[in-house]
């Protein structure tokens, strides 16, 4: 499933669509550390944090995660947004807590999910 279809399926809002579109979630990774999202976090992982800024793009392409995730309604601030658009990553976002976040994603996901 594609970050875009994660969207429209558990209505998650689209922040910037990135390369949404042509990546697959394979997994999923929570968690804020920076250094320790780019040493764990799998390539094509659903990424969820409420780091919401232009370090967070730069650790999302490092990483190479199919989307960051904001949790907890948290923004992504304008000089993320713009790292965002220019390096292609997608961003959504949910007002959920991180764990919840991650159920859903995660029930998405099954076959025949949601």
């Amino acid at each position: 499933m594609t970050p875009l279809e994660l969207a429209e399926k558990t209505g998650l809002r689209v922040v910037s669509p990135g390369e949404g579109a042509e990546r697959e979630i394979r997994g999923i990774y929570c968690c804020d550390l920076l250094s320790i999202v780019m040493g764990r976090a799998k390539a094509d992982d659903a990424w969820i944090t409420v780091m919401g800024n232009m370090n967070s793009v730069a650790v999302a392409v490092l990483s190479d995660v199919s989307c960051i995730v904001l949790a907890e309604n948290i923004p992504m601030d304008k000089d993320g947004m713009e790292k965002a658009a220019g390096q292609g990553v997608c961003v959504l976002a949910s007002e959920l807590p991180v764990f919840e976040t991650a159920q859903a994603i995660a029930r998405a996901m099954e076959p025949g999910g949601l």
